[in-house]
């Protein structure tokens, strides 16, 4: 395969993916535990599944939902702390299986957060016992030309994460001055804010 082909496999492998995601009821679920959090929005995971979640957790507070990103190593080292009882934990992996990420949602249990939310894809991933809501990747052929390389599971993992985001949003009533007061910086942050706008004669 050349290089024209290898990238339009990798971007049509990844496209598929994402339309084979089954929006069930534990989406809708979901957005409505966010909707009525009454603690922090706390997204977790580690490798490549932690940078998802941290975009996740940015992308959450610019849409007036505030979050903050826990890495899942750096949770055994004292930042477990940032815990609460009425805390919503969303966890991405994967596999479910990541050893620092199961640590993180069984200590959870243990300091009573309010609820767990599990991203994942693997049928036999330990995650989906430690959380009280799944939202399921499907089973997924990564578009890595030697099956390893996380990229068709990131994009299922960014896909839904931004769906969540997007739903959450349009649930909360959030206006473009509300973004634009929550991200006032840059392009978007122009584009956002009320001054700018175009003003009827």
């Amino acid at each position: 395969m050349n290089i024209r082909e290898r990238i339009q496999a990798v971007m049509t492998a990844e496209a598929e993916a994402i339309s084979a995601i089954q929006v069930t009821d534990a989406f809708v679920e979901a957005v409505e535990l966010l909707l009525a959090a009454k603690g922090k929005v706390i997204t977790t995971g580690i490798g490549k599944a932690g940078h998802i979640a941290e975009k996740f957790a940015a992308t959450l507070c610019s849409t007036a939902t505030p979050a903050i990103f826990l890495h899942a190593a750096e949770a055994a080292h004292g930042d477990l702390g940032l815990l609460a009882p009425e805390d919503v934990i969303i966890a991405f992996s994967t596999s479910g299986k990541s050893v620092e990420v199961l640590e993180v949602l069984e200590l959870s249990h243990h300091l009573g957060v309010a609820h767990i939310i599990g991203v994942t894809s693997h049928p036999d991933s330990k995650l989906r016992d430690l959380s009280d809501l799944v939202l399921d990747m499907g089973e997924i052929k990564e578009a890595c030309p030697i099956g390893l390389t996380p990229s068709s599971s990131m994009a299922v993992m960014l896909a839904i994460s931004d769906a969540i985001a997007l739903a959450l949003l349009e649930a909360k009533g959030v206006t473009r001055e509300d973004f634009g007061k929550r991200h006032h910086g840059g392009y978007l942050g122009r584009s956002a804010r009320i001054d700018n706008m175009p003003r009827g004669g």
